[in-house]
């Protein structure tokens, strides 16, 4: 490690980073990125490494892009920024115009934000208010899955439902309820597709019933769970939400805010790959591909008509941001969107997605890999030393191993506990997902080896099997 590089690391300590464990900090050892080209980055001494998270499911168009940063640099130095609240700017207006034309059904309506987290905390207050203009202010009760994630809003957050992420923090009480999350895992040994399919939707009925239909107001549901490790829904499971939902009177809020903006080879997946039209759709992340920060969440006319037919003289939605359809992000989405539709990443994501979901499977060969499933581009590479077994620490740990053995070949993990998640650029070849997927079976071996050789040094015997081997 270079002197710059360490003087780096250890200035770092001062910046507390999300997710952060405050009583480690001053002791955190994070690599500085420096710049990235494609689908690598290099850090601070020179090292290359594939961006497998890309980013944090966002990097679509891939790093360093010129094109990008002239539409940006051009955007501000024509208007670097004006209030959203009684002007508007060409580039807002265009990009809505754009991201319509790209939704499914009647969605043709989009609200500005500054990132997911607020895409969802203002579509969930939309609903509040769309259900107060209605004369239903009783309808006000949410539901969504466990191991779902939202953002990290107070009221996003409450919704979410990944258990660990539940720690000293508060959250909303009372008015959000979590069903169990759709993953084949937990199918019972014997049980058909399509009773596993009939007890999922089932989880969500009764939980309306036993809420009351009169009290509970949308379901939010990401069409792939991305953070809670890419849960993929069995067949039809959006398809019979979206029914439910529609018999008690309920919205559907399709969070895409990963995998819209070709994550799945589509602009939008609700439609293209799942079969729904639903009321709201948020997004954000590949939408301006990280250059910069923007979020959205699109509403179907026919809210809006009933907004426009209860509410009499006046109903206004009184929620937004100083940076709402900011005129840089909306110049960056929009050349960002072009860039897609240009080079046709939509349909190379329809093409390498597949080869590189069987790729991964290749690793299934590998004792402690427990699972591997996606979609798309995202997928997630399970690890248990024991499978079966539920020691949180050493799930940690072995996703911490795999992750310094995949950096120090040249690969970043970013994994969630002991779930290495991939979810690359679009850009990506057939080679380089050949190499990531080199890189990561080289990493997993290691870190397994590591654990086995403890084992032989701490515990004699043949322990090998008791762990997987």
């Amino acid at each position: 490690m270079s002197r710059v590089t360490a003087d780096l690391v250890k200035a770092d300590n001062q910046f507390i980073h999300p997710w952060d464990d405050i009583v480690k900090l001053g002791k955190n050892k994070r690599t500085v990125i420096e710049r990235g080209d494609g689908v690598y980055v290099y850090d601070s001494d020179g090292n290359r490494l594939l961006d497998g998270p890309g980013g944090m499911w966002c990097v679509n168009i891939g790093h360093g892009r010129e094109e990008m940063a002239r539409a940006i640099y051009d955007q501000i130095m024509r208007l670097s920024y004006t209030s959203p609240w009684s002007l508007t700017t060409g580039p807002a207006v265009k990009f809505s115009q754009a991201i319509a034309a790209e939704a499914p059904g009647d969605l043709n309506h989009v609200f500005f934000t500054t990132g997911g987290s607020t895409a969802v905390d203002s579509a969930l207050r939309f609903v509040q208010f769309y259900n107060n203009v209605r004369g239903k202010p009783e309808k006000k009760h949410i539901i969504s899955h466990k191991k779902g994630y939202h953002g990290s809003t107070y009221l996003s957050a409450s919704v979410s439902g990944k258990e660990r992420d539940r720690n000293s923090l508060d959250f909303v009480e009372g008015l959000i309820h979590h069903i169990s999350a759709p993953h084949s895992l937990w199918k019972a040994e014997g049980q058909k597709d399509s009773e596993f399919l009939d007890q999922c939707v089932a989880n969500l009925e009764d939980c309306i019933l036993a809420v009351g239909a009169d009290r509970c107001a949308v379901f939010v549901a990401e069409p792939i769970l991305a953070s809670g490790g890419v849960i993929v829904p069995p067949k039809g499971y959006h398809q019979r939400c979206l029914e439910i939902c529609r018999k008690y009177d309920m919205l559907y809020l399709s969070d895409e805010v990963v995998t819209s903006f070709g994550r799945l080879g589509h602009c939008f997946a609700s439609e293209a790959v799942f079969g729904i039209q639903p009321d709201i759709i948020t997004t954000a992340k590949g939408m301006t591909s990280a250059y910069i920060p923007m979020g959205a969440f699109l509403v179907s006319d026919r809210l809006l008509d009933e907004v426009k037919a209860f509410g009499g003289d006046s109903a206004v939605f009184s929620n937004g941001f100083t940076y709402s359809g900011h005129p840089v992000a909306a110049a960056a989405g929009l050349k960002n969107l072009e860039i897609m539709k240009r080079e046709k990443l939509f349909e190379h994501v329809q093409e390498v997605g597949p080869y590189m979901q069987e790729q991964l499977q290749t690793l299934r060969d590998i004792p402690i890999v427990s699972d591997v499933r996606g979609i798309g581009l995202m997928a997630c590479v399970e690890c248990e030393l024991n499978q079966g077994d539920t020691n949180l620490a050493m799930d940690y740990e072995i996703g911490n191993r795999i992750d310094r053995h995949c950096q120090a070949l040249g690969l970043i993990v970013r994994p969630l506990v002991n779930m290495c998640v991939m979810s690359p650029p679009l850009t990506i070849t057939r080679e380089q997902i050949d190499e990531m997927v080199g890189i990561l079976r080289k990493g997993i071996e290691l870190a397994m080896r590591d654990f086995y050789d403890e084992l032989d040094r701490d515990k004699p015997g043949d322990q090998h099997q008791a762990w997987g081997g």
